[in-house]
């Protein structure tokens, strides 16, 4: 059926969802768990489509075509189908507040203006403060009739307990490497050698796979972040508190980075203890000959240190660490990595 057609991936997912609406056993609560961009979004956005399509019986969502209500809902801009974001703060922190689950549950207890069920998709739910998140279960507890909330978020365990509890979760999981590469190719154009660097690239996310290749910056930027670890590995020690210094001076960017960094090292420690997943389980696969570099020349247990550190490292900027102390204990642990250029 045409209203679930940019759904790639996550059949099991989709089928239960037709299933139960086959069988008159729609819940009054979803929530869809799994990484960024992975499809959650689109998963809800199609689920709500075959909730309050109209072409079916006549056949105008077949064969490529959609009805106007799935094509509202589409575009967002269906009156009975609400998308509820999170706010970003000016250092970038998202946050669902209070005020906008209490506007949404005036809306959901109005009449639908012309949809069988109303659908509201509240994209990051974890991100919600306590006083949303408690708002948001008084809904929960008494639902409006008719009403079908969806929530997203990353992992069901960042929410209240008595929410996730309440709603029917389904954890997408991620598509693989060919399935990306295949959806690169065929739906956006993208040339095979970019579809097979960036489904690698994106760890099972196509969304991300997606952006990046519509975005010539996402691959910039991972180039940037890749020469700069370069610079750090094979730097004096002197070299490395200046680039920490210079690195802190923007907090914002330090998480992108250190993901590029953790991505690499854990490459490099994969390889390192399984040559047979070069082409396998390798995400940078354009960085091969760098990756193989270090392993030969640097001790195993310095790599999985590295590892280790980059991934505290991303825990404590999250947790509000001083970044330039936290480089530069991770460049301290780098130096044991250091290989001559």
């Amino acid at each position: 059926m045409s209203n679930w057609q940019n759904v790639i991936g996550h059949t099991w997912a989709v089928e239960m969802l037709q299933t139960s609406m086959a069988h008159g056993r729609t819940g009054h609560a979803y929530l869809l768990t799994g990484p960024e961009q992975i499809g959650k979004t689109t998963l809800a956005r199609a689920f709500a489509q075959a909730l309050n399509c109209t072409g079916e019986a006549d056949g105008s969502c077949r064969a490529g075509n959609l009805c106007r209500a799935c094509t509202l809902i589409g575009h967002n801009r269906h009156p009975d189908v609400r998308l509820v974001e999170p706010e970003v703060s000016g250092r970038g922190k998202l946050t669902l507040k209070i005020e906008t689950v209490r506007q949404l549950q005036q809306d959901l207890n109005l009449s639908a203006y012309e949809a069988a069920y109303k659908v509201a998709i509240l994209k990051r739910f974890d991100a919600a403060t306590i006083g949303a998140a408690n708002a948001f279960l008084k809904m929960l507890e008494e639902p409006p009739s008719n009403v079908v909330l969806i929530l997203t978020a990353n992992d069901a365990d960042t929410l209240l307990p008595t929410i996730s509890s309440r709603c029917r979760t389904l954890n997408l999981r991620p598509l693989s490497v060919d399935l990306i590469a295949q959806s690169l190719t065929t739906r956006w154009q993208v040339g095979d050698d970019k579809a097979h660097l960036l489904a690698h690239l994106a760890d099972g996310r196509l969304g991300w796979a997606v952006h990046a290749a519509q975005e010539d910056v996402v691959l910039q930027a991972r180039e940037y972040n890749l020469n700069v670890l370069a610079d750090v590995v094979s730097g004096s020690r002197v070299q490395r508190f200046q680039l920490a210094d210079k690195l802190a001076s923007k907090p914002e960017a330090l998480p992108d980075i250190l993901q590029t960094w953790l991505s690499w090292w854990r490459d490099v420690n994969v390889l390192a203890r399984w040559p047979e997943a070069e082409g396998t389980a390798v995400t940078n696969i354009d960085q091969l000959e760098q990756l193989q570099h270090i392993i030969q020349t640097t001790a195993p247990d310095a790599l999985l240190a590295s590892l280790k550190q980059t991934t505290l490292a991303l825990w404590q900027l999250a947790h509000n660490g001083n970044g330039r102390l936290v480089l530069e204990n991770l460049f301290l642990t780098y130096s044991a990595a250091a290989v001559a250029t």
